[in-house]
């Protein structure tokens, strides 16, 4: 069986579960996103059960909600993403490592300097997850009192992305000679200054460390509007997306998918991984009986304000007994914003169940046994829903050990996971070319 037709997974690891009440669930740790020995311990695990990578979001700022709901959250206090996984490096040998970097309150100089010190440290395991950031109180932290419009924060992304990847491309792989006799420690014929100057950016160059391992770090992306749709196709590997339903799931592949021949690209050389939240039980009775217990520690504090983020707008001044009323366009991510009127909608949710829903996690949800888990993700496999999944825990440790101890070896005993890795690096593993340098291309 190719890699293409076997699952790809990605777990999503900060916060270590998505869900509001995960910290509170019996046996939980509660205090794992900020506890470096269960972060080692659940990457570890991650890595015996063959998972591509792990994978750490990043926030700019605390979310921007009341106190009242803020104060339940457990994803107030975390590891700056380079420096936790920079430390996991060194306790793991094949498991991928994606952490968020925005190229909104970030230069391009440091992004490029930290991935490839990352790509190195882990001998080619990095990933970059590219994005805007839509969180309108990170730009309070940076300076800035308005939030980037929209499009124009898709704009900079692309000349940002230009310039990250030119700038891992400044020295030639057979740069550094080292040639003691000579004295001659690089041969200066096969480095490269970017000298760049764009509507957003001005960058000089050259990068002042290797070539990464894998020639670029792998490029990840998220968000599903048309400026983010059309820059993955242009410049993603990997999406990790987020649909409720396999029909979405299916419209979108083909989509994004069907963009790349026309830019040149391969297929196959794009892998979608939806956002998946995993439940599971002996019985399908059981795990819905999980859900219902971890959803019930969702407090209304906290579900409110989790439907005002996904909203971009407040949802607090909403009859929480009548259906969603109409929401202004926001200038935070829009392709949130639309999942969650699609849910409401398709389930006829009143404001106070959808944002109970919203409390806990309201995307895509597999709930039942290990068997019912591998059905449900060899469909959206075999009819291109997705090339695999970004896997979320309802708890840890639990969640993830259920997962590993009963869906994992499903999934293997039907041959559309592997058994072990393809290679040592995170582009072997995901079946991804070697970008080759753009400013030394190979010899003929």
């Amino acid at each position: 069986m190719t890699s293409s037709s076997q699952l790809k997974l990605g777990a999503f690891m900060r916060p270590v579960s998505i869900h509001t009440g995960a910290w509170r669930y019996p046996g939980a740790f509660a205090d794992a996103n900020f506890n470096f020995a269960h972060l080692k311990r659940f990457a570890q695990t991650l890595e015996r059960a063959r998972f591509d990578a792990f994978f750490m979001a990043d926030h700019l700022a605390v979310l921007n909600m009341p106190m009242a709901a803020l104060q339940r959250s457990h994803t107030v206090s975390s590891f700056e993403p380079f420096t936790l996984l920079s430390a996991l490096s060194q306790h793991t040998t094949h498991l991928g490592l994606v952490a968020t970097a925005s190229t909104t309150f970030d230069e391009p100089f440091h992004i490029a300097r930290r991935f490839a010190s990352l790509d190195h440290l882990s001998e080619g395991r990095a990933g970059w997850n590219i994005v805007t950031t839509s969180n309108p109180d990170a730009a309070k932290n940076f300076g800035r009192d308005d939030h980037m419009d929209h499009d124009e924060r898709y704009a900079r992304a692309r000349e940002f992305y230009d310039v990250v990847t030119g700038l891992w491309d400044s020295w030639a792989d057979d740069a550094f000679i080292r040639d003691a006799e000579s004295g001659r420690f690089f041969d200066p014929a096969r480095l490269h200054t970017l000298d760049h100057k764009g509507k957003y950016l001005s960058v000089k160059g050259p990068l002042h460390i290797a070539r990464p391992v894998q020639g670029w770090p792998v490029i990840v992306q998220a968000g599903a509007s048309e400026p983010g749709r059309q820059l993955a196709a242009e410049t993603a590997e990997v999406i990790f997306a987020a649909h409720g339903t396999l029909a979405e799931g299916r419209s979108f592949y083909a989509d994004v998918k069907g963009r790349l021949a026309a830019l040149g690209r391969e297929r196959d050389h794009l892998k979608i991984l939806p956002a998946a939240f995993v439940v599971v039980g002996d019985t399908v009775e059981e795990a819905r009986a999980i859900r219902a217990r971890l959803d019930s520690l969702v407090h209304y504090e906290s579900a409110i304000a989790s439907l005002s983020i996904s909203l971009g707008v407040d949802a607090s001044t909403f009859d929480p007994d009548a259906p969603l009323p109409p929401v202004p366009e926001t200038n935070a991510s829009k392709s949130s914003q639309q999942r969650v009127i699609a849910l409401a909608e398709r389930e006829g949710f009143t404001v106070r169940q959808l944002a109970q829903r919203l409390g806990g996690y309201g995307g895509l949800a597999f709930v039942g046994t290990a068997q019912t888990i591998a059905d449900e993700m060899q469909e959206w496999l075999e009819t291109e829903g997705s090339d695999g999944f970004n896997i979320m825990f309802p708890w840890l440790p639990g969640g993830l050990d259920a997962f590993v101890e009963k869906v994992v070896p499903e999934l293997q005993r039907r041959g559309i996971f592997r058994r072990d890795y393809e290679g040592t690096t995170l582009r072997e593993n995901l079946g991804l070319p070697r970008p080759a340098n753009r400013f030394f291309p190979p010899s003929a």
